[in-house]
């Protein structure tokens, strides 16, 4: 190829790449996925679930999907609006319950949130006569779709109803309405039960005026949904929906398999399980406040499921579930099964927040001598007036306040790992999210440790 033609083509390709490199990254969302189904959000403002609230240094978390933003704010400054509202801007932010929806209104300056309102979503408004109590849907879900003659319909996203659902109902979508009335009763006068994601939710209440307005006249509400049935009830999950939402994509999962012969092939992880001796089992269990997924299995999704299943739930476990149709279902499938004797007691390890590392790996690098922690730096974020009582040897400290300031402190080493930890882990994890957003490779300690003078520590 002649030069003069080489030339111009390695000039076009290098301002292609030039191009391309300039290209800005990808805007972060301003709402959470489940948000977009109802709202738009404007600029200045976020959508998603309140998440870790650190009062210490007026600071809070909001989640969306895999993504979670920090803001800080002014107590003198700050609005709350919601319907619980405290005696205090503080009070009033710690009454937000950690996955309640909120909207933040927020000014930004260096890359600091700062946020000026935060409105917590409100309980749905409907009249008495559009909604039905729990007690209500019981007794229709006792009785069975045909003896009822009702039409249950679950009006939450796909994803989540593959995690479990009130037994008898149907997934339609309140997105997805429109391409799916087709699936209605033919009887506009039949009985239509809405529900979704709780007390706050518009998913239901948009499907019950969107069938009102298609014809029918025998619909319902059943407000407080998925949350307040499983507060005094069991779910049921498909086999699909439970490969597909819980094993592929390895969420942590107490498998109970109540059948005798359950090692000629047995769901991953199930667990050998008695029905008769509830009380030795609730033994094993980890503490409800962990809130452990649970899948009941026998042979067809029968009543030894079902009864188990129920009295996991007054024992104050809530997402508990029966696998409809059994372990027959399932290897019906032709899903994964194992072979062998099952495990004879229960563990459950939650998983991990994004970005935490274990209380194990912490105390294996945190007890070495500071000269041998090749390529890790422990960040102390707690106040000095937390530090001043002990901390780690070898330990850097800067106040999670202070951090966006002082970054210049940190070694600028790519292959440094820099572990954050305060008190109880929120500081912790408002750091590791500064420092990811900053570029830097790092995790936090997501628990309570206590620091005494001679650098010795121990973790809740």
């Amino acid at each position: 190829m002649p030069r003069s033609t080489l030339l111009p083509i390695l000039w076009i390709c290098t301002a292609a790449f030039a191009l391309r490199a300039a290209d800005p990254a990808p805007p972060r969302p301003n709402a959470a996925k489940i948000c977009l189904n109802c709202h738009q959000t404007a600029p200045g403002n976020i959508r998603g679930t309140f998440d870790n609230f650190a009062g210490k240094v007026n600071s809070f978390q909001v989640k969306l999907d895999d993504a979670m933003e920090v803001f800080r704010y002014d107590k003198a400054s700050l609005k709350v609006k919601t319907h619980e509202a405290g005696a205090t801007v503080e009070d009033s932010l710690k009454a937000i319950k950690k996955g309640h929806e909120v909207r933040v209104e927020y000014t930004e300056q260096g890359g600091v949130k700062t946020a000026q309102v935060v409105s917590v979503k409100p309980p749905v408004s409907l009249a008495m006569n559009d909604t039905i109590s729990l007690a209500e849907v019981e007794k229709l879900v006792a009785l069975g779709p045909e003896k009822g003659k009702y039409f249950l319909v679950d009006c939450r996203p796909a994803p989540r109803f593959q995690e479990g659902n009130i037994p008898t109902a149907v997934n339609l979508p309140f997105p997805a309405f429109d391409k799916l009335v087709d699936k209605l009763p033919k009887d506009k006068a039949a009985l239509i039960v809405y529900y979704c994601s709780g007390k706050t939710c518009n998913m239901s209440p948009g499907s019950f005026r969107k069938a009102q307005a298609l014809g029918y006249t025998n619909v319902k509400v059943f407000v407080d949904g998925m949350p307040g049935w499983y507060g005094r009830n069991f779910g049921t999950i498909a086999p699909r929906s439970f490969k597909e939402a819980i094993l592929d994509k390895d969420i942590p999962t107490i498998i109970l398999d109540l059948r005798s012969q359950a090692e000629l092939g047995a769901l991953k992880g199930a667990v050998a399980t008695d029905p008769t001796k509830v009380t030795e089992l609730l033994r094993t269990f980890p503490s409800p406040k962990l809130k452990p997924p649970v899948l009941v299995v026998d042979g067809e999704g029968g009543e030894p499921a079902r009864k188990l299943a129920q009295d996991l739930v007054k024992a104050g476990y809530p997402g508990v579930n029966v696998l409809e149709g059994g372990y027959k279902a399932w290897q019906a499938a032709g899903y994964p099964v194992v072979q062998g004797k099952l495990a004879a007691q229960v563990t459950y390890v939650p998983k991990p927040r994004p970005g935490s590392i274990s209380n194990d790996e912490f105390t294996r690098i945190a007890s070495l001598p500071p000269e041998q922690r090749k390529n890790v730096l422990i960040l102390d974020v707690r106040n000095h007036d937390e530090a001043v009582n002990g901390i780690i040897k070898g330990a850097l400290v800067i106040p999670e306040p202070t951090l966006a300031s002082r970054l210049g402190e940190l070694p600028k080493d790519k292959n440094l790992l820099v572990i954050t930890h305060c008190a109880t882990g929120v500081r912790a994890e408002l750091a590791y999210h500064l420092l990811k957003e900053k570029g830097y490779n790092a995790s936090f300690l997501n628990s309570e440790i206590t620091i005494i003078d001679t650098g010795e520590f121990t973790l809740d």
